[in-house]
């Protein structure tokens, strides 16, 4: 749908900001019937190439959003050449290297592959791809002026920016996907809290063919990291933009640093390790800092991605944060406005996605940069080789570690059966075992289909083996309570039998909510606190089990 001042019907949720968080959050409402109404400040996708690392978690957000295969088609680096990462010692050229961000090691937890593309073009497939659905209408070339709420819902003042027109939106809830000085969590008063790292950062994008070549000893290789000790652990990082001619780089500079005082090919060229050709193209900077919403919520207005939560770019967490972000609050959006959704289901949008962000922040990223440091002080193969070369390869063991253990969980969630006293994050472990607050494993069913192929929009329970009655008591809950069910029936024997559980009962996006074998299981207090029922939804008013 274009922008028209005139639309056919109000919005249900105003989204502010339409990068790809936003644009995400558009369709994944668009889809669930929800109208929304986009407000972008640019008429076209700004050709920055960052947030480029889609991992196969985000690859299922396109799938169910209708847009994993005009995604991949849009792909700059040859499928053929593939999109692996290393990290060097030094310079990328001075001999010690190893493979890093192996994330094709967890694809069997997976439904989809990882991609790789810049930004904009991410953002390009999603703009088609809500253009395509009556429920989404987009404001190209908009700025939100000002925001404010009441108990009936909320009001956005935009304007064209060319000053051609303004207009006042309302709807019942907002959402922030604008970026890390948000204008939405500043209306809202939502305060944050920030970590400095007093570090100024550089993001360079610049054409050489003299770098492909030089980087042809690293093949399928499409991003690069560096330790060099003078950095104390921060990185010097190269990345493709296509294969042979464009690439971006980010790495710590003085304070102080302009456009105009700084030779940044030199830069460039010390981190490789060789002279080679550069055409710069783009010049930006920024501080190294961590800022985090101290709420994600404030009555009807919500944030989502930079706007709720921002760290520097190290290991590709940023967008595919954001995406997830859209997952969560796009299903309890929907379900408020559909009216089955409990008291606490908006809230629990905050109390799921805070501390997974806090726990990828501390476990991953602040500890990256801590045993980076850690390390470059204490091994120097200048001072002493066999020592760096033993601690080098054992770095190598632990960065396929890493990856298995960014599993993000919401098993503290209120909403979730999880085991006592469990708290939400981003470290865990994978497996096939349904676990409560967990992502669900795509598993094969019977018939030899995924069993991502079977989920319904809603929640889906899948029934894997005994006699119908733990089936047919969720059907009859779902149906008092509103919720919409699908229910998967199968055997409990082959691929079915890994998920350890005869009842698994899935959220819309995805997470175990609750697993077991009761043969009855008290259906409407599983569903009830499923959807944000203190009380599980219960008409005898009892706490659910857990």
């Amino acid at each position: 749908m274009t922008a028209s001042d005139t639309p056919a019907s109000a919005p249900q949720v105003v989204i502010v900001g339409g990068g790809p968080v936003g644009m995400g959050l558009a369709i994944d409402l668009g889809q669930r019937g929800v109208r929304c109404t986009v407000v972008e400040r640019y008429p076209e996708p700004q050709p920055i190439p960052k947030g480029q690392n889609l991992t196969q978690r985000t690859l299922e957000h396109f799938h169910f959003w209708g847009a994993e295969a005009a995604l991949r088609a849009a792909r700059t680096i040859p499928r053929d050449y593939g999109i692996g990462g290393l990290t060097a010692y030094g310079t990328l050229l001075g001999g010690y290297a190893y493979d890093w961000l192996q994330r094709e090691l967890v694809r069997p937890y997976y439904f989809t592959d990882n991609e790789r593309l810049p930004q904009y073009a991410t953002e390009a497939v999603l703009r088609r791809r809500a253009a395509a659905i009556p429920a989404v209408e987009t404001l190209y070339g908009w700025t939100a002026e000002d925001v404010g709420q009441d108990e009936a819902g909320v009001r956005v003042t935009v304007a064209r920016r060319d000053g051609s027109g303004r207009r006042t939106l309302r709807a019942p809830y907002g959402v922030g996907c604008d970026g890390s000085r948000s204008l939405m969590r500043e209306r809202a008063g939502i305060t944050q809290t920030r970590q400095d790292h007093d570090r100024v950062m550089v993001l360079l994008v610049f054409r050489s063919e003299g770098l492909h070549a030089l980087l042809e000893r690293f093949p399928g290789k499409s991003f690069y990291n560096v330790l060099h000790p003078d950095l104390e652990g921060y990185w010097q990082f190269f990345g493709r933009v296509d294969l042979g001619t464009t690439w971006f780089f980010h790495a710590p500079v003085p304070p102080g640093t302009t456009r105009d005082n700084f030779d940044f090919p030199g830069l460039l060229h010390a981190a490789v390790g060789a002279p080679f050709d550069v055409a710069l193209e783009h010049v930006g900077f920024w501080d190294l800092r961590f800022a985090t919403a101290d709420s994600y919520r404030h009555g009807r207005l919500f944030v989502a991605g930079d706007a709720a939560h921002s760290h520097p770019p190290y290991g590709g967490y940023g967008i595919n944060t954001g995406f997830e972000d859209a997952a969560n609050l796009g299903w309890k959006l929907a379900a408020a406005l559909a009216g089955w959704a409990g008291p606490g289901l908006l809230d629990s949008y905050t109390a799921e996605r805070r501390p997974v962000f806090a726990s990828t922040a501390r476990d991953f990223i602040e500890r990256a940069i801590r045993v980076d440091r850690d390390f470059l002080a204490a091994h120097d193969p200048a001072r002493d080789r066999a020592a760096f070369e033993e601690a080098w390869q054992a770095r190598q063991s632990g960065a396929r570690s890493e990856v298995g253990a960014y599993a993000p969980h919401y098993s503290g969630s209120p909403l979730v059966a999880g085991p006592p006293g469990a708290e939400s994050g981003a470290l865990g472990t994978h497996a096939f075992a349904a676990r409560a607050g967990h992502h669900l494993a795509p598993l094969a069913l019977s018939s030899g289909r995924s069993v991502y192929e079977a989920l319904g929009a809603g929640f889906t329970l899948l029934a894997l083996g005994g006699d119908g009655r733990g089936a047919r008591a969720f059907r009859e809950a779902a149906g008092r309570l509103g919720i919409p069910l699908t229910v998967v029936e199968d055997a409990r024997d082959g691929e079915p039998a890994r998920y350890e559980a005869g009842l698994v009962l899935v959220r819309p996006d995805q997470f175990v909510a609750w697993a077991g074998d009761d043969a009855v299981p008290d259906a409407a207090a599983i569903l009830g606190r499923a959807v944000g029922h203190a009380d599980g939804g219960r008409p005898d008013g009892q706490a659910p089990r857990a």
